[in-house]
C-alpha cells in the first residue's frame, strides 16, 4: 500500500485540515511558499490554469495578492494579510477569497526530519457552512494537483 500524497481532515466544524510530506528541506518548502518567482511555478491548481498575479510583501502586517486565469473558465483571485511570520516553520495569514464575504485564518507548519518536511496547513472557516461551500469549489483536487507540481520542482531548486 503506497502512503496517500496529501491527507484532507476537518478537526473542527470550521476547519479544514491539509498535510503533505515534501522530499525537501524545510528552507526550501518556506521558499516555494513565499517567493513569488516560485510560487509562480507550482501554485496553479488545476492543469490549463495560470498565475496572473502573485504579489507577497512579507512581513507582518504585509498583504499578498493572487490571481488565476483559465481560458475557459472565470478568473478569481485570493488576497490577504499576514499575521505570524516565523520563517521556515510557520506563516499564519488572514485570507479573503474573491466571491466569499468571510475570511479565513490559515496556519502553515513545516516540520522537517530527515531531509523530509511535513506541511500542516490548517484553514479554519468562520463556520461549518463557508467551510463546506469553499470544499465545494473543488479547492482540494486543486491543492493536490499544486502539491504534486511542487513535489516535482523542490529537487531542482536544491542547487
Amino acid at each position: 500500500m503506497t502512503e496517500p500524497t496529501m491527507i484532507v481532515t476537518t478537526p473542527a466544524p470550521t476547519d479544514l485540515c491539509v498535510e503533505r510530506v515534501f522530499e525537501a528541506p524545510a528552507r526550501l518548502v518556506w521558499d516555494a511558499h513565499t517567493k513569488p518567482e516560485l510560487v509562480r511555478q507550482w501554485l496553479l491548481g488545476p492543469d490549463g490554469w495560470e498565475m496572473t498575479v502573485c504579489d507577497i510583501d512579507l512581513r507582518v502586517g504585509g498583504r499578498y495578492r493572487y490571481e488565476w486565469s483559465h481560458p475557459e473558465e472565470p478568473s478569481f483571485g485570493t488576497s490577504g494579510a499576514f499575521t505570524e511570520v516565523d520563517p521556515t516553520s510557520k506563516l499564519v495569514s488572514a485570507e479573503r477569497m474573491d466571491g466569499f464575504d468571510s475570511e479565513t485564518l490559515n496556519t502553515m507548519t513545516l516540520r522537517e526530519a530527515d531531509g523530509r518536511t511535513t506541511m500542516t496547513l490548517l484553514m479554519r472557516f468562520e463556520s461549518e457552512e463557508t467551510r463546506d461551500a469553499a470544499a465545494a469549489t473543488g479547492m482540494a483536487e486543486g491543492m493536490g494537483q499544486s502539491f504534486d507540481r511542487l513535489a516535482a520542482a523542490l529537487p531542482g531548486w536544491k542547487h
